[in-house]
């Protein structure tokens, strides 16, 4: 029943223009961080430690955005892996770096795309997809039901998906052998082994050693792309930045500093919901 009233209230949200779910999102956003003390203790928790705003007035404006923007995260879901893949694709209103993911293409070597819990991280995928053949890794959620509806609004035009696991990661190799693109999250927790400690905005956090390899590995070149929500559901501004990483010095590392400086540029766009500094299973917490 609860599969049943979920995917139906998903196809009436679908039905709606992206700024009347952008408006919802902001009120799902505060419902949330009202009624769900451990989601709004983390998101206070997570924004307060970065640093990014000392004073107290404007730390608090700061937190109204990222809840509001949480929400329309959640809210436009239904938009983007349903609504038809052209009209989706259509919002993108600006795409800004678009050369480096053509000259990667050109070069033959593939390409990852790494992309953050910034923005509408679902765009990336959808809009590279309409233009170029992507593998993009996943995490398949725990009901059966959301993984239904996931991949089929993330599997369109050349996007394909990869399981996070070893039979994925192969998946992954072989997309960049034949010159095609892949994407990861780079801020998502690994697994047990899959990741080292290492500092994200003065806290340690273990982060993915995955996206390290496959660059060395394969030689493919590395981007970083995020994708902006513009103001009243007016759609959405796509960046896309070369990331020249030193296999000499710690990969992880880099890329959160790199992540950082984009997340620095407008804060209430991250997911600062998102338990970032867990410790997986089986990892050794970090040294204090």
């Amino acid at each position: 029943m609860t599969s049943f009233l979920f995917r139906t209230l998903f196809r009436l949200l679908a039905k709606l223009s992206l700024p009347t779910l952008h408006r919802l999102g902001t009120l799902l956003g505060y419902l949330s961080y009202t009624f769900s003390k451990s989601y709004a203790s983390r998101t206070q928790e997570n924004l307060h430690d970065s640093k990014l705003v000392q004073d107290g007035h404007h730390f608090a404006a700061l937190l109204r955005q990222t809840v509001s923007e949480a929400g329309k995260s959640i809210t436009e879901l239904a938009w983007i892996w349903t609504r038809p893949h052209a009209e989706v694709c259509a919002a993108v209103k600006q795409v800004e770096g678009w050369q480096h993911i053509e000259s990667a293409q050109a070069a033959g070597k593939g390409l990852i795309i790494l992309t953050p819990h910034w923005g509408s991280f679902e765009m990336i995928g959808a809009y590279v997809g309409q233009h170029f053949a992507i593998t993009n890794l996943y995490r398949a959620p725990k009901r059966a039901w959301i993984e239904t509806l996931m991949r089929n609004g993330r599997q369109r035009g050349q996007a394909k998906l990869a399981s996070a696991d070893v039979s994925g990661v192969r998946t992954l190799l072989k997309a960049l052998k034949r010159g095609e693109a892949i994407g990861l999250l780079p801020d998502q927790v690994p697994s047990n082994g899959e990741g080292e400690w290492v500092e994200f905005f003065h806290r340690p956090a273990y982060t993915m050693t995955l996206s390290g390899r496959l660059a060395h590995n394969s030689g493919a070149a590395v981007v970083l792309a995020y994708a902006e929500r513009l103001p009243h559901g007016a759609g959405y501004h796509l960046h896309i930045q070369p990331l020249s990483l030193d296999f000499a010095q710690s990969v992880p590392l880099q890329i959160n500093q790199a992540l950082e400086r984009v997340i620095a540029t407008a804060p209430a766009q991250y997911l600062w919901s998102y338990n970032r500094y867990k410790v997986p299973s089986g990892v050794t917490p970090p040294t204090k």
